[in-house]
Formats: structure tokens, C-alpha cells, sequence
């Protein structure tokens, strides 16, 4: 046991003095949004969660958390992969599966933890059983902290500079790190890879005070790695600290013991290019091949992110091309995000050749990206449009229903003349108490009912429409008017006037000269008189044609 302890504390001595020669370690790092789990493979980015309501929101930072969560546990010289075995992760999933059914219970949780993470680390050294645990245990953010009292001091935990914290809006994983803490009298103290995977941690749940006293505390044990720097960045990159992420990278540069990696200045990339300060970005590339680091997968899919945050479609495809000339070949994450970033730009012919490449590996955590598909189409003007359109929505549940999405459907179905394809996107948008209040949409939907001569369904539509409280304007009422008189069915013509006085709006002149036109087709010559009247009343302009002679 003793010889198995000095193997250890070598290897993890060889680890932090190593931390800063091995830029192989931290190559994957992803700056996209999901993961699948079939695949194992990074598959989007959320430039925008929800991409047209807002294509330029923030980015899904829990879904991003779980995917570079890899960069800060990396070891040096072997992987956490290499190091793990078969019957650590079956032991560590019988045990993440026993803290689960025992969610509610911090005294039997507590019991669990100290009858199994013992013999664990025993087994395993270096960390690697809790590292494995934790980041099991963070793929479930749903399971939050509750009784951190009973499990540690408060005060040892959280101390006078960070008594805001509330216990239940800890992950459930935190658990399992503030007992690890509390063991530190225990034959096997925390290592460095346990202590960047609890920054990460605290960085996910939005705990930046919590990740700042981790990183203080490994650096008090002479356990500060790049790691853990890297850790401590990304935690203040996803909680909007860009300038103290910025600083940290400063302060990583003066270290005498660490410096930047690969991995490091990607983080930089990726938060010069949430910010949109492209010549940072840049000029932080420019630097990674003055200093002759290799740029990585992740470091081109950062600068394509980037480009696409700032709609620079050509260095996008610049980028793009660099990945197929050079070493770091784009993966199935880079073709997610040229699809996107071809979408918004309009290039339907690129986007279809992305979407060849991927669709096997779409899932419904892609439903983002679905719908930014759909959205180019819809501004599209191609013959087989609609096709596409349909096979896509296929991909998407109804469940996950989109208000945005079903008002552009409507409009696109409007301008195809799909009356009946229209009216079921119609129908779920009342369902569902969406509110159109684009006028655009609307006299859209007019002009499919005119061309159709639909005047009854067109009476239906206004009359909800009504109701529901859509955007109501005159050129409905006179779609209506033009339908009844061209089917002769004046008194109802005329019934329309009284609607429309009951919206609130006026008659205008174009609504004075429907009323003439329409008495003149239905051979009403005296009533067309009348008209004539009225507008000279309301001194409007008319032509002399018109005048009785």
C-alpha cells in the first residue's frame, strides 16, 4: 500500500509540474451546445436557443458546461480514460443510482457516500473514482442540493464572504464534493482533478464565489494547475465575468509554474467571440501560431462560432476551409455549425450539403437547428420549398411548439395559396392562444382567402381573429366587401361597414370607392350615386370619369 501511495503522489507530482507541457491533454475542449449520447460526438451550438425568436441570445451554458467539462479533468501523462477500468465505471454507476434513490434523505446519503467512495479510493488512485462520479452525477441537473447543512459546517463551507448561497440551488453532484471536502484528514486528499471538475461545477449552477474559494483552496495545497485555471475561466466566461476570465488568463501567464495551453486560448477565443470583439479573437489566433501551438478541433469550431455570432459569413467559410487543408479535420460539431451558420446566411445549397453530411446523427436535442433550417426556407422563394419544409417538421414534436415558428408557417403557406395547410397552422395557433400581431401576416392571410374566393372562411377567420385579439386592419373588411359583391350578396357587402365601425376603424376612401365599384357591377347605378356623394363630402379626390353627367 505504501509503494502504491508513492506511485501515486509521484504520478500526481508529475502531473502539476507537467501541467503546462502537454497541450495533447486539453484537445477537447467544444465549443458547441449538445451531445449526443449514441454517438459521443458534439452536435450543436446555440447561437441561438431558440433561433429566430432570438438568434442572437446567449448560449445553452448547461448543455455547454457537460461537453468541455472534459478539458478541465484531462490528466497528463495518461488520460482519465486510460485510467479508468471496466469495473470502476460499473461500481461508480451502482453507486450514482444508489445516491439517486436517495435524494431526499442527506443522512442516507452521507451513509452511502462513506460505505463506498472508501474502498474506491483505495482501489483507484488520483481521484479518478470521484472525478468519474461527479461527472456521472452532472449529466443529472435536475437533482439539486438540499440538507448541505447536515452534511458540513456552513461556515466551514461557505465562509463570511459567501453566506448568499441557498442549498437548493446546488447540483445534486455538489453533494458529493462538499463530502469529498470534508475528508480531508483522510489518507487520500483531494487532487487537482477533482478540484477543476468542482469549479467546473460551481460555474454550471451559476456559484462563481464557490468556484473562486475551490480554486483559492487548490492553490493553498500546491494543487493550482492549468486545470484549474481553465476551470475557473470558463466559470466566469458562462456567468458573464468576461473581464475577470480575461484577467485570470494574465494571471496564468505570470505563473511560474503553469502557462496556457491549447485549451486556454480557445476559452479566450470563444468569449472574444460571444462579446463580438472579432479583432481580440483574431489577434488571440494570431498569438496561438506565434507561440507554435497547434490549433485544435475545438479552437477552429471557437472562430467558426464566432463569425457566426457576427453574421462574417466568408471568414466563417475561410475558417471552414482551413479545417479541410490542415491537421484538425472538421467533425461532425463543425458540420452542425457551418449548417447553422449557412442558414442564417441564406445559402440553401450549402446548408443542404451540411445537412447531408449530419442528419444521421440528429436527434431531437436538435430541434434548435431544425427550425433555423426551416426558417431559411421560409424566406426562400424556391419551387419545392414547401416539400422541405414539411420534411422537416416531421423531425420536430408537437409538444415542442413554437409560437414564432407556426406564425411563420402561416405566412408561407399564404403566399403558396395552401388554404388548407394555412388554416391547420391557423387553427393551432388559436388553440394555443398565439397572437399575430404582424400586419404583414396578415393581409397575407387575406390575399390566399381573396385569390381562393373564400368569402365564408375569410368571414370565420375575421371574426376569431377578432376574438382572439389579432392584429385587425382594413384591408380584411375590404378583401370581405370585393368577395360579397362579387358574389352579389350586397346587404351582407353592406353589413361589413357596421364591423367595421365596431373595430374602431373609420371608413377610408378606398373603403368609399369598393362601395361604388361594387354598386356599379351589380347594376345599383343610384346607389353608386350616393357614394359619390359621400366622398365629395369628405372632400376626396374624384375622377371626372366618374361624374354623372
Amino acid at each position: 500500500m505504501k509503494r502504491a501511495w508513492k506511485v501515486s503522489e509521484l504520478a500526481r507530482a508529475e502531473i502539476r509540474h507537467g501541467c503546462s507541457s502537454n497541450p495533447r491533454s486539453l484537445t477537447h475542449f467544444l465549443f458547441t451546445l449538445k451531445k449526443s449520447a449514441n454517438h459521443g460526438s458534439v452536435r450543436d451550438l446555440n447561437v441561438d436557443a431558440d433561433t429566430h425568436s432570438s438568434s442572437s441570445s446567449s448560449f445553452d451554458s448547461s448543455a455547454l458546461f457537460s461537453n468541455i467539462s472534459r478539458l478541465f479533468t484531462a490528466k497528463s501523462p495518461t488520460t482519465l480514460s486510460e485510467t479508468l477500468t471496466e469495473d470502476l465505471a460499473q461500481e461508480v454507476a451502482q453507486l450514482r443510482d444508489a445516491l439517486a434513490r436517495n435524494l431526499h434523505d442527506s443522512d442516507e446519503v452521507v451513509r452511502v457516500l462513506e460505505e463506498n467512495c472508501g474502498p474506491l479510493l483505495r482501489r483507484f488512485a488520483g481521484g479518478s473514482a470521484i472525478v468519474h462520479l461527479l461527472k456521472q452525477l452532472d449529466s443529472r441537473p435536475s437533482l439539486a442540493l438540499e440538507g448541505i447543512n447536515e452534511l458540513i459546517s456552513v461556515r466551514w463551507l461557505l465562509g463570511s464572504s459567501f453566506s448568499f448561497y441557498q442549498p437548493k440551488d446546488f447540483n445534486y453532484a455538489c453533494k458529493v464534493l462538499n463530502w469529498r471536502r470534508k475528508q480531508e484528514d483522510c489518507e487520500f486528499p483531494m487532487t487537482e482533478e477533482e478540484y477543476a471538475k468542482g469549479i467546473a461545477l460551481a460555474g454550471k449552477v451559476e456559484k462563481v464565489g464557490l468556484a473562486i474559494e475551490l480554486f483559492s483552496e487548490a492553490a493553498n495545497k500546491q494543487l493550482r494547475t492549468t486545470s484549474t485555471y481553465n476551470a475557473l475561466m470558463t466559470a466566469y466566461m458562462f456567468n458573464g465575468y468576461a473581464h475577470k476570465c480575461e484577467s485570470l488568463f494574465w494571471a496564468l501567464k505570470r505563473d511560474p509554474n503553469c502557462s496556457p495551453t491549447i485549451a486556454t486560448y480557445n476559452i479566450l477565443i470563444l468569449v472574444f467571440g460571444r462579446l463580438l470583439l472579432l479583432d481580440h479573437m483574431k489577434l488571440t489566433f494570431k498569438e496561438i501560431e506565434n507561440l507554435n501551438l497547434s490549433p485544435n478541433l475545438s479552437t477552429y469550431n471557437a472562430l467558426i462560432t464566432g463569425y457566426i455570432r457576427a453574421w462574417m459569413w466568408d471568414d466563417m467559410e475561410r475558417t471552414f476551409q482551413l479545417m479541410k487543408e490542415g491537421p484538425a479535420k472538421p467533425s461532425t460539431s463543425t458540420y452542425l455549425l457551418m449548417l447553422r451558420g449557412f442558414a442564417h446566411s441564406g445559402n440553401l445549397e450549402k446548408m443542404e450539403q451540411m445537412y447531408e453530411l449530419v442528419k444521421d446523427y440528429m436527434t431531437q436535442k436538435h430541434n434548435p437547428l431544425i427550425r433555423t433550417m426551416i426558417c431559411a426556407y421560409c424566406k426562400s422563394s424556391g419551387k419545392e420549398r414547401i416539400k422541405k419544409i414539411e420534411e422537416l417538421m416531421r423531425h420536430i414534436p408537437e409538444e415542442d411548439y413554437r409560437p414564432w415558428l407556426n406564425v411563420l408557417l402561416i405566412r408561407v403557406y399564404a403566399e403558396e395559396d395552401w388554404i388548407e395547410a394555412m388554416e391547420k397552422s391557423i387553427d393551432e395557433a388559436f388553440e394555443r392562444k398565439t397572437t399575430v400581431q404582424a400586419i404583414g401576416v396578415m393581409r397575407s392571410i387575406t390575399t390566399t382567402y381573396f385569390r381562393s374566393k373564400a368569402v365564408d372562411r375569410l368571414a370565420t377567420f375575421i371574426k376569431r381573429a377578432e376574438s382572439a385579439g389579432w392584429r385587425i386592419c382594413r384591408s380584411l373588411y375590404h378583401c370581405k366587401m370585393i368577395l360579397y359583391a362579387s358574389e352579389k350578396r350586397l346587404e351582407e357587402m353592406e353589413s361589413v361597414l357596421n364591423e367595421m365601425e365596431n373595430s374602431n376603424l373609420s371608413q377610408s376612401k378606398r373603403t368609399l370607392w369598393i362601395l361604388y365599384k361594387s354598386y356599379l357591377s351589380c347594376g345599383q347605378r343610384n346607389r353608386a350615386a350616393q357614394v359619390i356623394g359621400l366622398m365629395c363630402k369628405h372632400g376626396y379626390e374624384i375622377p371626372m370619369t366618374v361624374l354623372p353627367s
